[in-house]
């Protein structure tokens, strides 16, 4: 018998993001983006401490970082490739936004937790931009774990870190199939 799925979980089911070369202009307005962020805000947030906040990326912003991705890469000993590669995610993005993880002191909820709602955010915010029509690529690299990059490119603050970076734009192809996890290979059932 085929198994009839609600639409939202056939999404989930079948969503795949972009390669970061498949992304074109034009993107999101900031009304829309705006709604797409307001969605992926709605991530699980224990003790409601808003441990992330949203940096977005317009044209002028990419073109700054990409810049700074070259201006950083000699100095941590990066090949010409490994830079080229990472300026030009920046370059060829029509928009991108930052999610920076900011944990709070908390007492109740440990700073791993807080993390992990970032890393929950990035997820919400790709689905919500797949979800509305648009192409997403969920991205990181080298640069966005070097301090002076996010603190000069990002305003990143000394106790934050970059959850992740969504470029976001039209999809110019569908987005290719990959390997799915085996299911049963991952999942242990218990009963006691």
């Amino acid at each position: 018998m085929p198994i009839h799925r609600p639409a939202v979980l056939e999404f989930l089911h079948t969503r795949r993001s972009c390669p970061l070369r498949t992304l074109a202009a034009p993107a999101p307005d900031r009304a829309a983006l705006r709604e797409m962020l307001t969605a992926a805000a709605r991530s699980p947030d224990h003790g409601k401490l808003e441990p992330w906040r949203f940096v977005v990326l317009e044209r002028g912003a990419l073109d700054r970082l990409a810049d700074l991705v070259r201006l950083r890469g000699p100095a941590l000993g990066k090949d010409a490739a490994t830079i080229d590669k990472a300026a030009n995610a920046y370059l060829g993005s029509p928009l991108a936004v930052a999610v920076i993880a900011s944990s709070k002191p908390s007492e109740k909820v440990p700073e791993i937790e807080q993390i992990y709602s970032a890393g929950a955010v990035c997820l919400a915010l790709v689905n919500a931009v797949l979800a509305s029509g648009w192409g997403a690529a969920w991205m990181s690299g080298w640069a966005s774990h070097d301090r002076d990059f996010v603190e000069q490119g990002l305003g990143v603050a000394p106790h934050e870190q970059v959850a992740g970076i969504v470029h976001i734009g039209t999809a110019t192809a569908a987005p290719p199939e990959r390997p799915r996890p085996d299911i049963d290979a991952i999942t242990e059932w218990r009963a006691e």
